[in-house]
This record gives structure tokens, sequence and C-alpha cells, in this order.
């Protein structure tokens, strides 16, 4: 009788959790969708940084980064990662809205000359262009923030005029997003900064560990629900200021760099750097990646760091011929403002703790438009698919069992820039990359898997590859309406070339 009852009991005990476990199961996958869920996302973009001055691409590089060398040890490394544009408005739209930026006509920095506005004595009169993001874009920002997502911008916008600042593009915060695409006010990298969108701190206060501690602030701020920080630095943008204690650093760190090295190369109608030796960029950089180190920190303390996801990349080239030419690119070619290697390929790295411990390389070209669907992917979101019609989400990547369907990238930069660069487009497809000069010289086309420098053009040896991608680049400024410059009516071959 006792064992009957005991049976009986073990078996309508094992009914009960038979029909109890599931619902238990199910509401604790239901929970697991709650905040805690969908990842945090903090995203780095660092201005005019180049490929080649962070340590986890040169480890020969002149500068300290010790924090990103460390958080690419646990992140997935892109080695062929490309801006939308070797300036940085354009850039910073293509990552905003998934869109080349020719598509938008946001191809120049903004500010910079319209056609009427252009007296440079040049063979060509660079394209109009739409100096702000227009606000019928959906940016990522406000697609998360639909989304449930907390939201905030520190450092630099510059994509428009005050209407157009990111508290008008989805950012529930902005601290220093204004329209000038420099810290040009006040005492520029220290306080008092003159900026209306971030009040001054105490005297002396250095512009790269405020933006840090601002994002640290908001992030414990919104701790317990999903956010988006998005650190835009200033750094390492000209006016060319760093740390009094790290400039001392990198002057004795400058005396080890041998001597009778070759320190500038023609590079066109301006000259090259060829050495990293430039001990206020070098405080620049190390600032840089100090802030960046903090806000991992505090992620580490506030126990987020298994449910965020680190995004890092820069916006253009390293600054190489021009306004101080403080860093090299090397092995890359020229650098900001060009379409030569140097001017558009990027550090970059993203860390999915899910899936990162370990350092991984993808030689998959990748580009800035395509930050837009991979995060969203990432963060089990449904695509944005009418946005971001030029982005490709990466996340396939990352398993290694999945390639881009997207066979090419496209630049279009119709404008002379600032740095010496002619006005160009260009395509990357395979190994292969064409640069189309819009007649001002002649195209160039280069294998940039073998031929990083781009040292040897191939035009007459492949005219077959030449032909093919020139006419799919054709098509595809078509495709997306691209603007182009004309011919300057008032060029003067007699009188100085200048840009």
């Amino acid at each position: 009788m006792i064992i009957n009852h005991i049976l009986e009991k073990a078996i309508m005990t094992s009914k009960i959790l038979f029909f109890i476990l599931p619902l238990f199961i199910f509401a604790s996958c239901d929970q697991n969708r709650g905040p805690q869920s969908k990842p945090n996302i903090v995203f780095f973009l660092v201005d005019d940084l180049g490929w080649a001055d962070v340590g986890f691409n040169n480890p020969n590089t002149f500068y300290d980064t010790k924090n990103l060398n460390n958080l690419a040890e646990e992140s997935t490394i892109f080695t062929n990662a490309y801006a939308a544009a070797p300036v940085c408005s354009p850039t910073r739209s293509s990552i905003m809205t998934g869109k080349y930026p020719a598509r938008l006509a946001n191809t120049d920095y903004f500010g910079a000359y319209q056609p009427g506005e252009n007296k440079r004595n040049t063979p060509l009169l660079s394209a109009s262009y739409l100096d702000h993001l227009p606000l019928g874009e959906e940016t990522i920002a406000e697609y998360l923030r639909t989304r449930g997502y907390k939201t905030f911008f520190a450092g630099k916008w510059h994509l428009g005029q005050k209407n157009y600042w990111p508290e008008h593009q989805g950012f529930d915060v902005n601290k220093g997003g204004i329209t000038r695409g420099g810290p040009y006010g006040g005492e520029k990298y220290f306080s008092p900064y003159g900026n209306p969108r971030l009040e001054d701190g105490p005297e002396g206060e250095h512009l790269p560990d405020r933006l840090a501690t601002e994002t640290i602030k908001f992030i414990k701020q919104n701790k317990d629900e999903h956010f988006f920080a998005y650190l835009s630095f200033y750094s390492v943008h000209t006016p060319l200021i760093g740390r009094h204690d790290l400039i001392k650093k990198y002057k004795e760190k400058a005396k080890n760099t041998d001597s009778t090295l070759t320190h500038f190369l023609p590079e066109g109608r301006r000259k090259a750097r060829q050495i990293q030796d430039h001990a206020v960029y070098g405080a620049m950089v190390e600032a840089m990646d100090l802030a960046v180190g903090k806000v991992l920190k505090a992620l580490d303390n506030l126990q987020l760091t298994d449910n965020t996801i680190i995004v890092f990349m820069s916006d253009n080239g390293g600054l190489s011929t021009s306004e101080g030419s403080p860093t090299s690119n090397l092995p890359l070619r020229a650098g900001k403002g060009w379409l030569y290697e140097g001017g558009i390929k990027e550090p970059m790295l993203i860390k999915w703790p899910i899936i990162n411990n370990a350092p991984k390389n993808i030689s998959t070209p990748v580009t800035s438009t395509d930050f837009y669907p991979t995060i969203l992917e990432i963060c089990g979101l449904p695509l944005n698919e009418r946005q971001h019609v030029d982005g490709e989400s990466l996340v396939g990547l990352f398993s290694g069992e999945e390639e881009l369907e997207r066979e090419s990238i496209f630049w279009h930069y119709p404008h002379y820039g600032n740095q010496g660069g002619s006005p160009g487009a260009a395509i990357r497809k395979g190994n292969y990359k064409l640069i189309d000069f819009f007649g001002e010289k002649p195209d160039e086309l280069y294998d940039v898997q073998n031929d990083i420098g781009e040292i040897d053009n191939l035009i007459e040896r492949v005219p077959e590859v030449y032909n093919e991608l020139k006419n799919e680049l054709i098509e595809w400024q078509k495709a997306v309406g691209a603007r182009f410059p004309t011919v300057n009516p008032n060029y003067d071959k007699t009188k100085q070339y200048y840009f």
C-alpha cells in the first residue's frame, strides 16, 4: 500500500512537472527577450585616424594604442574595411543612413566650396553637393529608438546646420555634436570648449576624456535599458594639439627614429609623409586610445561587457599630405582626401561577445554603409531594407559560412580636396581597383590585394578588366544619380595649377 501510494505520488509529480517545466522554460526564454537579451551597442568613430596608426593593423606603429590592441584580441578585425569617402561628412552620412554618399549628394565635407564659390585655378569645377543629412532619411539612431533603444551621441557630428544636429536625427542626448567639423571654439581640445552642445568643464579638461566621461554617464543612467552610444571623437583631426605630458613622451620616442630615413616623397603636386614620428599627433592618438579604454573599463565595472557590441572605425584615412601632414599611412599610398588606399582604407573591428573570445581576421572588402544592417541583424531586429539600400549585413561573415552577395564597392568624390587629391570615382571588385579621374588625368587600375601600395598601374596589361570595371562604375553612377564635376571655363594653363 505504502509503495503504491509512493508510486502514485511520483507519477502525479512527474505529470505536474511535465506540464510546468515547459511553462518555466518558456517564461525564462520570454524573460531573456527583455532588456538584457538585446545587446547594447557602443560605436567608436575616430576622425582622420589612419589604417596604419593602430597596433592591431601595424605592429610597428609609432603610436601606443594599448586599449585598442587589447580590444582587438577579443574582436573580429576587418582587414579590408573602407570608408565610403576620403573625407569625413560623406562617410558619417553613410553610417547614419546605410546609403552611398553619391545617392544623397553628400559627397564632400560639409562646408567645402560649392562650384560658384570655387576660385581655384583647376581644369575642373567640383560638383555641387548637399551640405546636410536629409531629415527624411531614417537614421540608424531613429530606427533603434523606435525599437526601444536609448540613443546617445558625443563628439563630432558635422552633418549640417542646427536643424540637422543629432537631436533632430534620432539621438536622445547630444553632447558636443554641432555644425563644425573640428574643435574650433574656445581652447579647442581643452576646456573652455566654446561648444553650444557641450558645457565647459574645469579649466584644462581634455576633450577626448570628457567625451568618454559623458558616454559613461549615459551608460550608467541607462544600464537597465537597451542603449546605443555613439562616441564620435573630434580626435585626431586638426588642430594638432595634445596633452603636454604625452607630447613629451613622444618627443623622447621620436629620438629613436632613424634620422637617415626619408620623411617625405612626392605625391602628385604634394608630398606624402613616409615616417611616423610626429609627437603631437602621437599624443592625440594615445589620448583617444585612453578614452576608449575608459569606456570599456566602465562597461566591465557595470557588468555590461557580455551584452554589449563594440564597433570601432575611422571616417577616412590619415592626414599625410596637408595641414601639417602628421602621419604616414605606409604601406598604403597617400592619405585623407585621396582615393588611393591611404585615403579610404580604415582600421575597423567589431566585438560581438557571443562569438568573440579570440582575434579573427576577415579579409572580405566591407564598407561603412554596412554598419546599419549589420547592427540590426546582430540585435535581432528586422532589417530596414528600404533605407540601408547600399549596405549588406556582415553577420554571415562572422561564422565563415557565408560570403557577401555584393561583388563591388564604389566611391564617388567629384571634388578637389584640401589635401591634394583630384576629383575621381573608384570601384573595387575582387582584387582590382579602378580610379577614374574624370579626364583630369588618366585612369589607374591596381591589384590592391597584391599591390597594396598602388604602384603598378595595370590598365595596358589587362584592358578587359579595365573595361569591365569602367562600365560597371558608369552604370552605378547612373543608378544613384551621381553628380559630376564640370569643365572650368576660366582655367588658365599658363598660371599656377592650384587646389
